[in-house]
């Protein structure tokens, strides 16, 4: 990492979430995590992409910390189809901010382990020549995925970024990491946001 880059971070942070509270029963530190991502380089824009729930018990108060924590909020309503099926992602979104902004940038900070996204880190590096960079979990993070990067940085390894939780274990409604309308809670919210 130079410390004349301009960086810019995207965060999925249902990914985020699902994977750190299933796999470890933790809650990520979001503004220790654009520190760490960002480094010593010139950070343009980090942006996280979430949903918004049927159930917003603590869902605003966790909006809120990711803002104090130095995301800008890309925000969507859960969607509800016939016969109940729900769908909850920025992929689309997101690929179309990472490339929008990638004439501003030198690098770009992918925080998921959604292998879909690895036709945009082809694109980013070998048809506009920038630096690509996914931060995940290692065992949530498609293989492919992190081969395709320029760096892939495990997030389990970054220290103070995992908080423990304080309540007691549980995988939420139907246990799907994958599962993005579970709210969050005010707790999730004030222990995100800490910078220890």
């Amino acid at each position: 990492m130079k410390s004349e880059q301009r960086v810019a971070i995207f965060v999925d942070i249902q990914n985020l979430y699902h994977s750190a509270k299933n796999l470890y029963n933790c809650r990520v530190n979001y503004k220790e995590l654009v520190r760490h991502l960002a480094g010593d380089r010139k950070l343009i824009r980090a942006i996280a992409y979430v949903v918004k729930t049927e159930a917003t018990e603590g869902e605003s108060s966790f909006f809120e910390a990711l803002r104090q924590a130095g995301l800008e909020l890309r925000v969507k309503d859960i969607q509800i189809y016939p016969g109940g099926m729900k769908k909850a992602d920025w992929d689309v979104g997101m690929a179309i901010d990472a490339v929008r902004l990638a004439e501003s940038v030198d690098a770009v900070v992918l925080v998921t382990g959604d292998g879909d996204f690895i036709p945009l880190v082809e694109y980013l590096r070998w048809g506009l020549g920038r630096e690509v960079e996914v931060a995940g979990f290692s065992r949530t993070s498609s293989g492919k995925f992190r081969e395709a990067t320029d760096r892939f940085i495990p997030i389990e390894e970054i220290p103070r970024i995992l908080l423990k939780s304080k309540k007691a274990p549980g995988r939420g409604r139907g246990g799907s990491a994958a599962r993005s309308e579970e709210s969050f809670t005010s707790e999730d919210a004030e222990e995100g946001a800490k910078n220890e």
